[in-house]
């Protein structure tokens, strides 16, 4: 019987003891999952004493290159609510106070709570109800504010555009994404990031640090002052300003020359790579892409059918046309096709096919010189003829095309060049394969031969354009084209000051530089002449199945030690030389002489007044 109560005892003791230590391990599961894992726990906690507050850093400022201020930043507004602090007050008098509707309260209130479209979503956590009010509005909120528990303010700063110019370049910012915040953990739900230009590509230079104000609060959740009297704060840290390479007031100038006309300019300095201006139009003036009113005129321009948001400097390819042929010149230096005496003759078109593709009317034969500065179409067919049609140059047609290809390629054409812009696309530079899966093995020249004069499967950006004429300025390297000069505080990535060389020797570019100054001397490009200035150029009729030809023109100068290049653009304007030469005359002497002669005041009216758009648009 002892035996028996002694056994029993001892099962008690380690049934009881077997409880404590379950309920012991439950309590400390329980809190680690409390106070660890369980974030909205943690924000109760912290919410009951503590207001973190975020301080929001100033964003970098935007310079010219001649100290120009083209961006800064003015003071705005978020409302920011806790929604667990919210109690019942007057809905409408808020409404109008705010101006909004009462269903527009109630949309917003929902996709707050929404974990979908509102990652983390705590209700102990401050969250934005309404961005970017205007001083105006927030003194009006600021007096009513005591009638709406659970609402506060949080400052913020809010884009200024000194100017209505260089919108593409610029770009813009506009609240972040869902996306945004997954791979960048420095955002969360109502922050802003650049979206489009140096706003975008220069984002995390800009931004600068976020800081933190920790506020202490009463059991009644009154804010008390500053825990500690301040010491946890962290102050943030402004973001960095750039000066960038452009001028403004020559893009300025650049777009009213282009106004009611479709198409981009290109100015770069050929010895440093920077850009100058980078017009592209239609364009709009970047304070529309601010503030509350951002949404509404982002769907207007959207729906413009003349697409003013797609920037045709870096991301339109076109056929460049003529301005290609100072490309195939230097190719056929390099390769020995030619030498700079070789003549073709013409006979007004390439005889092989017929006179197609047709020339004007010029001596014959020519050789290399004089066919750049008249264009001759005939030449550079017979040169491409004779590069890869030749099985005593190059075992087959394919090998010839693709040591053609990888010239192009290290010129700059048939891929992005690296700008420091988002969205620059690379054109395209025909390879022997796809004529082989198209022509299924059996081509030639002439089966192809309208790629030797820029047409065809070839394509390029205006800023491809630019960029050769810079190379053939430099006689035979050029930098990658970017648009940030000076970072505050830092440097910018080599590789924009580094030289990148051709893969043809110097020694040829001498040829093709000479030609393109007898263009503007005694050939196609007259209307470019400047006195005192030795302007070289190139003429471009770019051929256009859906409507008028494409007017362009490449160029630099002056012919020694050059100062800039230039690429001109103009949609469905004809021959080169009827706009697109006199509108880079105008810029050129612009930039080089600071003002325009009164010889050509007429000139630049006239341009200024001309609209050249589609027929369902005029």
């Amino acid at each position: 019987m002892g035996n028996n109560s002694n056994y029993t005892l001892d099962n008690r003791r380690y049934v009881i003891s077997g409880a404590v230590i379950v309920i012991v391990i439950i309590f400390i599961v329980r809190l680690f999952y409390l106070q660890v894992i369980d974030n909205d726990y943690k924000a109760w906690a912290d919410s009951n004493a503590f207001l973190k507050k975020t301080l929001y850093p100033s964003r970098g400022m935007l310079y010219d290159r001649t100290g120009k201020l083209l961006v800064y930043n003015q003071p705005a507004y978020d409302v920011m609510l806790i929604m667990r602090e919210i109690q019942p007050f007057d809905t409408l008098d808020f409404c109008n106070t705010v101006g909004i509707t009462k269903e527009q309260f109630v949309k917003r209130i929902e996709d707050i709570k929404n974990r979908r479209l509102n990652p983390g979503y705590s209700s102990y956590v401050p969250q934005v109800f309404m961005n970017q009010l205007s001083a105006q509005d927030y003194g009006v909120l600021q007096e009513k504010l005591y009638k709406f528990p659970g609402f506060y303010i949080q400052n913020r700063t809010l884009r200024e555009y000194e100017y209505p110019n260089a919108a593409h370049l610029l770009g813009n910012i506009g609240e972040v994404n869902r996306r945004d915040i997954e791979k960048d953990n420095y955002y969360v739900q109502g922050d802003y990031s650049g979206r489009t230009g140096v706003e975008r590509s220069y984002e995390e230079v800009l931004r600068g640090e976020k800081g933190v104000e920790i506020l202490l609060r009463d059991a009644h959740g009154r804010i008390k002052g500053k825990y500690e009297e301040g010491r946890h704060d962290v102050a943030p840290v402004s973001g960095k300003s750039l000066t960038l390479s452009i001028d403004m007031e020559l893009q300025a100038y650049g777009e009213l020359l282009m106004g009611n006309k479709i198409g981009g300019i290109v100015m770069i300095e050929p010895s440093t790579g920077e850009v100058l201006c980078m017009v592209s139009t239609p364009t709009y003036d970047p304070n529309m892409l601010v503030g509350r009113q951002r949404g509404k005129n982002h769907i207007l321009l959207e729906q413009d059918p003349l697409k003013p948001l797609f920037d045709r400097s870096l991301m339109a390819t076109y056929p460049p046309g003529s301005t290609f042929k100072p490309a195939m010149g230097l190719i056929f230096l390099q390769e020995g096709v030619i030498t700079p005496q070789t003549m073709y003759s013409c006979g007004h078109g390439y005889p092989v096919l017929g006179g197609k593709p047709a020339c004007h009317g010029h001596a014959s034969p020519l050789n290399l010189v004089p066919a750049i500065a008249t264009s001759c179409n005939a030449f550079f067919c017979w040169g491409l003829r004779d590069m890869i049609d030749s099985r005593k140059r190059y075992p087959t047609v394919q090998n010839g095309l693709d040591i053609w290809r990888e010239h192009m390629l290290s010129m700059g054409y048939g891929r992005p060049l690296g700008i420091d812009l988002p969205g620059e696309k690379g054109g395209h530079i025909p390879s022997s394969k796809l004529y082989d899966k198209f022509y299924k093995g059996r081509w030639s020249s002439s089966t192809i031969i309208s790629i030797a004069i820029g047409q065809g499967e070839v394509l390029a950006s205006p800023l491809q354009l630019c960029n050769l004429s810079a190379t053939i300025a430099n006689r035979g390297y050029f930098f990658t084209p970017h648009v940030v000069k000076e970072i505050q505080g830092g440097e910018l990535d080599r590789k924009y000051i580094e030289k990148h060389y051709t893969s043809v020797n110097q020694e040829h570019y001498h040829y093709l530089a000479e030609g393109m100054r007898n263009a503007v001397t005694s050939g196609t490009c007259r209307r470019a002449a400047l006195p005192d200035i030795a302007v070289c150029g190139k003429t471009g009729t770019a051929e256009n199945p859906r409507g008028k030809d494409h007017s362009i023109f490449i160029g630099f100068a002056p012919y020694e030690e050059p100062k800039v290049a230039i690429s001109v653009f103009v949609e469905n304007a004809g021959f080169g030389a009827t706009y697109a030469v006199p509108i880079a005359k105008l810029m050129l002497q612009k930039y080089l002489k600071g003002s325009i002669s009164d010889s050509d005041k007429y000139l630049e009216q006239s341009l200024i007044n001309t609209a050249i758009l589609p027929r369902d648009v005029l």
